[in-house]
């Protein structure tokens, strides 16, 4: 018999904001276990590569790393 496999979370990613005020720029989305929505980062980014970037980066790393680790409590 197969064991089944723990469910995989998605690793971050940045998507086109769906905040009209917000309109034409782009967010990065955190999935946490136990959460049905992603956590946002609280910022906005004027292109997608900007997003990706930011997400790559050391400020970025810990960000979303603060943000996982807020999720566990």
């Amino acid at each position: 018999m197969k064991k089944n496999k723990k469910p995989v979370l998605a690793p971050p990613y940045a998507t086109e904001t769906k905040d009209v005020r917000f309109a034409g720029t782009f967010e990065v989305l955190v999935p946490v276990e136990g959460r049905v929505r992603p956590h946002k980062v609280p910022r906005q980014f004027p292109t997608l590569a900007a997003a990706e970037g930011w997400m790559h980066s050391s400020e970025g790393k810990e960000q979303i790393a603060e943000i996982l680790e807020g999720s566990e409590d």
